[in-house]
């Protein structure tokens, strides 16, 4: 009887492994699309903040302008978020890899890809960036609801 339940928990623990596989894949691909974004985005807020200032009437110097456009790439800027996101992710494929007791592991990466999740949204200003961090997040919980099943 020990013998099949250690079969059964093998194949739920190899099971639960492909699903968070899965997921992962699908946040990595998630942040292969957001990452080109975020120059679109700056070049776009440049625009707008240029389009605002003509309807305004405003005579503003141009270097004033584009210190304006700076500090909102800086506030904007998601390049740490991802590079984060990439390796906790590597992360978990290397802790899955591996095996053995890893559900504690697993739920402390999946608690810093949340974090990383959550910044990544609220430095968001598009539409795309802040569905693809919402997706992120939806797929974390998925995947910290597989690993509280694992050892």
């Amino acid at each position: 009887a020990l013998i099949d339940l250690n079969d059964v928990r093998q194949r739920e623990g190899e099971a639960l492994t492909v699903c968070i596989l899965e997921r992962l894949a699908d946040i990595e691909q998630q942040v292969v699309l957001v990452a080109p974004r975020v120059p679109q985005v700056i070049a776009e807020q440049r625009k707008k903040l240029h389009d605002r200032i003509a309807d305004l009437a405003l005579n503003m110097d141009e270097t004033r302008i584009e210190q304006e456009v700076v500090i909102l790439a800086q506030r904007l800027d998601i390049t740490e978020e991802l590079d984060r996101l990439k390796t906790h992710l590597t992360e978990v494929g290397r802790v899955l890899k591996k095996g053995g007791a890893v559900g504690r592991r697993l739920d402390f990466l999946m608690q810093e890809l949340n974090r990383e999740a959550n910044t990544l949204g609220s430095k968001s200003i598009d539409t795309q960036m802040t569905q693809a961090a919402v997706e992120i997040k939806v797929l974390i919980e998925q995947m910290r609801e597989q690993i509280q099943n694992l050892e």
